[in-house]
């Protein structure tokens, strides 16, 4: 299997938390700007003519998918697979761009959807079931787990101290700095927060188009925010969630949804944000709190969940059992699964 790749592009591109993986092809890539949206080039090259399936993101701005299935379709090319959230969650469609996404999706010879919301929808756009993987979007929790079974009660003593935490009053956010997570939302909140519960405090990990808010933020006189930069390790999130009660995402929430989870931290969002499809992960009442309304909202719903321990360990516990559900080795099982059908298929 070769796994190959372009690059991120903007608000992505601002988060600089990409990874490389060893032995994957980087693609030739090109970007364009039409009618304001952008559009993507890869140039597969050879990859195109000698792979039995080819398994590309289910989005229509990736122009490369639409002469793979062209070729598929008249000259008995590869397979084509397509990998995706199944609906749109970051924007809002018009119905031309929905037709034209569930016939995009229809065309594929398989869909692997992360979840089981991304199956509905795939097979209502007219996937045939038996060609559906869900495949459970994951991190890699075990990572995270190890590394949190690992802290010793002095790494959490100096944590605390060295960011001014007091205990049982304490969350963090950790995630893209951008408008999608509403940044300003979670800043008012969280000093509304702070007034309602002396000492509370809130460590803000990660980069993007709106870090300076942020660094604005925790640099005022008394401030409850404290900013961490970048954040992505294992053994730096499981200190996270070791020291911190809750996870604040007024914003969108996607596979931070998974390491909260795994932290068995609980999450405080939103209904309203343009969530990803592993929001689907969260059940308000049982692994999270889901607050309607403004800043002030939030920030009640924050204090009182902090004061009320005896709802916050049920919380605690409802995301232990969720968490056994979501694993990177789960994940890569399915979707192996999935492509072993798929070359059978093409066989």
């Amino acid at each position: 299997m070769t796994v190959a790749h372009g690059s991120p592009t903007g608000s992505l591109a601002q988060r600089h938390d990409t990874g490389a993986l060893p032995g994957a092809l980087a693609l030739p890539q090109r970007v364009f700007r039409v009618g304001g949206r952008t559009l993507l080039w890869r140039d597969l090259g050879a990859l195109a003519r000698r792979c039995d399936a080819v398994v590309l993101e289910q989005a229509l701005r990736n122009l490369e998918a639409f002469p793979l299935m062209v070729r598929s379709r008249l000259h008995g090319g590869p397979a084509i697979c397509l990998w995706g959230h199944g609906g749109t969650y970051t924007h809002r469609q018009s119905a031309a761009e929905r037709a034209v996404k569930d016939a995009f999706t229809r065309r594929a010879d398989w869909f692997f959807a992360y979840t089981e919301g991304g199956s509905r929808y795939a097979t209502r756009a007219g996937v045939p079931a038996e060609r559906v993987t869900v495949v459970r979007n994951s991190t890699d929790t075990a990572a995270l787990q190890t590394a949190l079974a690992q802290i010793t009660p002095q790494q959490l003593r100096d944590f605390r101290a060295r960011h001014g935490l007091t205990t049982g009053r304490s969350a963090f956010f950790i995630g893209g700095l951008d408008a999608p997570k509403r940044i300003p939302f979670l800043l008012a909140a969280a000093e509304l927060t702070a007034r309602r519960l002396p000492g509370f405090r809130l460590l803000v990990a990660g980069d993007g188009a709106h870090r300076r808010l942020v660094e604005d933020a925790a640099a005022r006189p008394s401030s409850s925010v404290v900013f961490l930069g970048p954040v992505q390790d294992a053994g730096r999130k499981a200190l996270l969630g070791a020291a911190c009660d809750v996870l604040l995402m007024p914003g969108a929430v996607g596979l931070v949804a998974v390491d909260a989870l795994a932290l068995s931290t609980p999450v405080i969002t939103t209904p309203d944000a343009a969530h990803g499809p592993e929001f689907e992960y969260l059940e308000d009442g049982r692994n999270a709190c889901v607050v309607t309304g403004d800043e002030s909202k939030f920030a009640d719903t924050t204090a009182a969940l902090l004061i009320e321990r005896t709802r916050l360990e049920a919380l605690r516990r409802g995301c232990q059992e969720d968490a056994v559900h979501y694993s990177g080795e789960a994940m890569s099982a399915r979707f192996a699964e999935g492509l072993l059908a798929v070359l059978a298929m093409a066989r």
